[in-house]
């Protein structure tokens, strides 16, 4: 296919793709003599290795537990001889799908490895779709422990779910207070529960 094609399906300007063939980053790419640039089908742009750790945690009373798991996973890359490139620290609830730091690492597009402690680091939901997104983009997603993480980090996500919906129903101001008062009657009623069955 033509430069200009491949640089479509990539997701590039031509004029960066130019710069690609130019610096020989795709190969078996060869220029006719009418000067047309071909590109054999599935050749993929080769990047320089570049590995980035992400940490999150979903508020700043966890902020110690942030320190502590950014430095396991650059200890856990570099147990695997991988030199990192980036750590990037996040502190926002997992089912926030506006985390700046999270979308500068996947827009840029140059991190060959995307390596964290838990799937849930990156989302409560829909990780399935980060993982294709880190396929097309060449980078190879890495989730060291396939175990859920800690129970706190879970219960503030949960708080977060709530209050989304108590500030679509019953406006910004009010959300705090209802959401407040809705996990003060899920506990009692997890409290009655318990009373009873012992």
């Amino acid at each position: 296919m033509k430069l200009s094609d491949w640089a479509k399906k990539q997701g590039v300007t031509y004029r960066t793709a130019w710069e690609y063939f130019r610096t020989g980053k795709i190969p078996n790419a060869y220029k006719l003599v009418s000067g047309a640039i071909i590109v054999p089908d599935e050749q993929k742009i080769q990047k320089a290795e570049c590995v980035v750790t992400y940490a999150r945690v979903s508020s700043s009373e966890n902020k110690s537990n942030l320190e502590s798991q950014s430095q396991r996973l650059i200890d856990s890359c570099n147990a695997k001889g991988w030199q990192t490139h980036s750590n990037i620290k996040e502190i926002g609830s997992g089912l926030n799908d506006n985390r700046k730091k999270l979308a500068a690492i996947l827009s840029k597009g140059q991190a060959t490895k995307l390596v964290v402690e838990h799937k849930d680091r990156l989302a409560r939901f829909g990780v399935n779709y980060i993982e294709i997104l880190c396929d097309h983009i060449g980078c190879e997603l890495v989730i060291l422990n396939q175990n859920t993480t800690d129970k706190e980090d879970l219960i503030q996500d949960f708080v977060s779910v709530i209050t989304s919906f108590c500030a679509r129903l019953y406006g910004q101001r009010r959300s705090k207070r209802k959401t407040e008062k809705m996990i003060k009657e899920l506990c009692y009623e997890k409290e009655k529960k318990e009373d009873k069955e012992s």
